[in-house]
């Protein structure tokens, strides 16, 4: 992935799990809110280093590439 994906995986961070660029933040996290019934709202007031646009942009990469594999 580029530099500014909006997901980065390295091995030296949360051992190669997939997180929002920049932070710690496992992407399943999001999609565990949402999948409980959670809104994106309370999922970004419980991780407020992740901004709106960038919970926006991974979902967005999420769906490209589910989409992708149709």
């Amino acid at each position: 992935m580029s530099p500014q994906a909006p997901i980065t995986r390295d091995p030296e961070v949360m051992h190669g799990t997939p997180v929002f660029r920049g932070t710690r933040v496992p992407v399943q996290t999001l999609f565990d809110y949402l999948e409980n019934g959670d809104s994106l709202d309370d999922f970004l007031e419980g991780f407020p280093t992740i901004s709106r646009e960038l919970a926006v942009q991974v979902l967005e990469e999420c769906k490209q590439l589910r989409l992708a594999r149709v």
